[in-house]
């Protein structure tokens, strides 16, 4: 959830939360009342206290602004309204279908590396060529489990010496940690993760402000390159969501596959995972 503002006058938990939506979202009440059709008044109305909406036109209101899952809960508990979206882990019961799903999409990647990753870049599920191929540069299974993806590539006692582009893709994750959080919007435990991240020897503070423009202009997407005995092993990723999620952690779960970005790279690589063996 994010960080709450202070109440003033007769604000509400409601209020105080729809206005930092609607400020996050940039828009303002008559904006929000033109796109859902909802009065300006009775908006007002809402955010100050004045009335409570309906359970539908909450959740009205929550689609127009992009809300997240786990906000959308939020929002229906400040009303005085039951949550509507489980909360429920990735590895629950109702969760089955999804993670058998997971399951064979990462299956299918193979021999290639992919990963299943929570919405703070923790690792809960991979297939067999992640830990194979990342163990043939550092002690892969000597990192505590659930492996956080982001400290893994900045950690110097991690991947950070093995990849060739380090300060390019580091500058490029910083991005992606914002453009990927859910709903668009940095919370406090992102933040968090983003000051630990920053915290690394010669990461710079100005790198949070990265844009495309680092993207080199051969490529339509950034690669890494990792640096295997003399060797340049290049890959890209490509993520994919949950299409219309309807749990928390549905909306928060995706899949990281990497792809060789050239046919040196698939060779090497297959020279490579010839001879190592599962960490």
């Amino acid at each position: 959830m994010p960080q709450r503002r202070k109440r003033t006058g007769n604000e509400t938990e409601l209020g105080t939360l729809l206005r930092y939506w609607r400020d996050a979202r940039g828009q303002s009440q008559l904006d929000l009342s033109l796109d859902t059709g909802v009065s300006q008044r009775h908006l007002s109305f809402i955010e100050s206290g004045r009335s409570v909406p309906s359970r539908q036109t909450l959740m009205d209101l929550a689609q127009a602004l992009e809300v997240p899952l786990r906000d959308r809960n939020a929002l229906l508990l400040a009303s005085g309204y039951a949550p509507v979206y489980s909360e429920a882990p990735w590895d629950a019961a109702e969760m089955r279908s999804v993670k058998r799903a997971l399951e064979r999409m990462l299956r299918q990647h193979e021999p290639y590396p992919a990963m299943v990753m929570d919405r703070y870049w923790n690792v809960p599920m991979t297939n067999a060529a992640s830990p194979e191929f990342f163990g043939h540069f550092i002690d892969i299974a000597s990192r505590p489990k659930p492996r956080n993806m982001l400290h893994l590539m900045f950690d110097p006692a991690g991947m950070r010496p093995f990849i060739a582009n380090w300060e390019s893709v580091a500058r490029s994750l910083i991005h992606r940690v914002h453009r990927e959080a859910i709903g668009r919007v940095v919370d406090s435990r992102t933040d968090d993760l983003l000051k630990e991240l920053l915290d690394y020897p010669d990461v710079a503070a100005t790198w949070k402000s990265v844009s495309t423009a680092d993207a080199p202009s051969a490529l339509p997407v950034i690669p890494i390159h990792f640096v295997s005995e003399g060797q340049i092993l290049s890959f890209f990723s490509m993520v994919t969501t949950v299409g219309a999620p309807q749990s928390v952690a549905a909306q928060e779960l995706r899949i990281e596959c990497l792809f060789p970005a050239d046919d040196d790279t698939e060779e090497g690589y297959a020279r490579l995972m010839a001879g190592s063996t599962t960490a």
